[in-house]
C-alpha cells in the first residue's frame, strides 16, 4: 500500500480556498492508495462560537466538501480520511470520514474533545470500530485521542493495522507518543497534522506516519505545506511478537489490570 499524509493549513471559514489548495497538494498525492487529511479540513479549527461552528458545518450527505474529495477520488483512484466539522440536525461532531470513489464508506465521531471543543461540539456517539477496506483493517481517531492509550488498545486488538488520525496538534509534544502506540501494539500509525495559524492557536505540524516497531517512516516540517508519501505493508501488523517468546498481545496480564 502506498500511504500518504497531507499536512496544510486550512483556510479558516473559507471552503472554496480550501479546496483549491488541497486539490493541488492531492495531485501530488495521485499515486496513493490511502490518503489522510488534517482534523477539520472543511472549516479551520479555531472557531469564535457554537453559532459560527454550526454556520461553516456541513452534514456529511450533502457537502460540497464531502462531493469534492469523492470526485478526487473518482479521478485518481485512491481513497482518504478527511477530519471533518459534521452537522447532524442541531448537533456538531468533531468528525474523520473515510471515504472513497462510492461515497463515504464510516464515520468515526471524536470521543475525547479538547479545550473549547466542550462547549461546541457534542462527545462521540459511535464505538470504537475496525474497518475491513479492501483488505485492509483499519481504524480512525482524532487528534487529542491521542491522549488516551485505551482507544489504541481497544483498535488493536480488533485487528487494527493502521490506524488513520487527522489533527490538530498544538501541545508541541503530542507527536511524540506517537511511534510509542505503533511500538506497543504492533501496528502503522499515520498523524496528519495541520500548520499555520488561528486567532491564539499556532499549529504544530510535523506529520508522521510511524511503523509497527515504533520507527518512523516519514516525518513532515514543524511549518510547510507539504505531502508524506510510503510503502508499507499492514500485514506486518499481525505479527505481535517481540520475542520468539514474548506476543505483545498474548504476554498481557489482564488478570491483575483488566
Amino acid at each position: 500500500m502506498k500511504l500518504a499524509l497531507v499536512q496544510f493549513a486550512p483556510v479558516f471559514g473559507d471552503l472554496q480556498s480550501s479546496m483549491q489548495k488541497l486539490e493541488l497538494l492531492l495531485q501530488k498525492a495521485k499515486d496513493a492508495d490511502l490518503i489522510v487529511l488534517p482534523e477539520m479540513a472543511n472549516t479551520g479549527y479555531n472557531f469564535d462560537s457554537k453559532k459560527q461552528a454550526y454556520a461553516l458545518s456541513e452534514p456529511a450527505q450533502n457537502s460540497l466538501f464531502v462531493e469534492f474529495l469523492i470526485n478526487q477520488c473518482k479521478r485518481y483512484n485512491f481513497a482518504l480520511v478527511t477530519g471533518f466539522a459534521e452537522k447532524e440536525g442541531e448537533k456538531l461532531y468533531n468528525s474523520a470520514l473515510l471515504i472513497d470513489e462510492s461515497g463515504v464508506v464510516s464515520t468515526y465521531r471524536k470521543l475525547h474533545l479538547f479545550m473549547n471543543e466542550k462547549n461546541i461540539f457534542e462527545a462521540g456517539d459511535i464505538d470504537l470500530e475496525v474497518i475491513d477496506y479492501k483488505g485492509t483493517k483499519l481504524g480512525m481517531l482524532v487528534c487529542f485521542d491521542w491522549m488516551f492509550p485505551e482507544a489504541w488498545r481497544k483498535l488493536a486488538l480488533q485487528g487494527a493495522e493502521l490506524i488513520l488520525h487527522p489533527s490538530n496538534l498544538v501541545l508541541p509534544y503530542a507527536q511524540s507518543v506517537i511511534p510509542s502506540y505503533a511500538l506497543v501494539n504492533r501496528m502503522y500509525i499515520a498523524t496528519a497534522n495541520r500548520v499555520g495559524s488561528e486567532k491564539d492557536l499556532t499549529f504544530t505540524g510535523q506529520s508522521v506516519i510511524a511503523g509497527c516497531k515504533g520507527e518512523i517512516l516519514a516525518k513532515a516540517g514543524v511549518e510547510t505545506e507539504e505531502v508524506l508519501m510510503v510503502d508499507i505493508d499492514p500485514s506486518l501488523a499481525l505479527n505481535k511478537m517481540i520475542t520468539p517468546l514474548n506476543d505483545a498481545f498474548e504476554d498481557r496480564r489482564t488478570d491483575k489490570y483488566e
